[in-house]
């Protein structure tokens, strides 16, 4: 998913992270100035998940 499609669509798909993870806060999906690694990174690492499975949740919600 490239940073504009991630964009057009965060609100929503930050909504529906946060009901399948609860452990997940408003500071956690802050999506700031276009650096996507940075916040997969955050998330993946926070959910003890690898890239590939979180990259699989994004594109699935």
């Amino acid at each position: 998913m490239s940073i504009i499609e991630l964009e057009g669509s965060w609100e929503e798909k930050k909504g529906k992270l946060k009901q399948r993870f609860e452990v997940l806060t408003h500071d956690d999906l802050m999506f700031a100035g276009g650096n996507i690694e940075v916040l997969y990174d955050k998330l993946q690492i926070k959910l003890g998940l690898t890239k590939a499975e979180f990259q699989e949740i994004i594109e699935s919600l």
